[in-house]
């Protein structure tokens, strides 16, 4: 009697669908740039969102970035020494804040349309120490009394951990260059910046696991 010849391993097949691969959630990348590190007392002052997309042969890739510059919402504060590390001129003529329920709604309009193009439930938010802007983008819909937020209340993404496991890196620079990709520095603390390059990690590291 002859030992039957074990079954090949099932080869790994692409997503076709975004609505399929994350069970229903669209992750759309945040960065925020704030007024300092407490999302109930400091001001939201950038916000950037990448919706992720899939190619035709199943690969995820960054999407079109939507930004707003916000206006210190009334009541928030601002400590000068975040002011110092990110660069933000708040009253540079260029910078063309917006008040926060605008600037939301902004940001949130790209977001939704991202969504229902996928035909998913919602976004989940992906984010490099991503509590960190989940919890000032939370605390300024609740400011605003926002109602069609299209982020998961709690759930995130988070590419701390997930580079971490990948590359043993945790800060996003060294994330970055361990990925692949060029970190330069000089723009650094620029939301739409720190956002395209939390998308790459993010896509690198997501897009090595397919469907089994």
């Amino acid at each position: 009697m002859t030992e039957a010849s074990p079954s090949p391993e099932p080869q790994a097949r692409p997503f076709r669908r975004m609505a399929d691969r994350f069970r229903g959630y669209l992750p759309v990348v945040v960065d925020v740039e704030t007024g300092g590190f407490d999302w109930n007392r400091h001001a939201l002052l950038e916000l950037a969102a990448i919706p992720i997309e899939i190619d035709e042969d199943g690969k995820l890739v960054p999407g079109e970035v939507a930004c707003a510059h916000f206006e210190p919402a009334p009541g928030t504060e601002i400590d000068p020494k975040s002011l110092e590390v990110t660069g933000i001129v708040l009253d540079h003529p260029f910078r063309m804040a917006k008040p926060e329920r605008e600037a939301l709604d902004h940001v949130f309009a790209a977001v939704r349309a991202a969504v229902k193009r996928h035909e998913c439930q919602r976004a989940i938010l992906v984010g490099h120490n991503a509590h960190f802007d989940l919890n000032f983008l939370n605390a300024a819909v609740a400011r605003v009394q926002h109602k069609r937020n299209p982020f998961h209340p709690f759930s995130v993404f988070d590419t701390v951990t997930l580079a971490g496991v990948a590359y043993g890196q945790t800060v996003l620079a060294r994330a970055v260059q361990a990925a692949g990709f060029e970190w330069r520095s000089e723009d650094a603390h620029s939301a739409v910046y720190d956002a395209e390059r939390t998308a790459e990690v993010f896509c690198k590291i997501a897009n090595a696991w397919q469907q089994p």
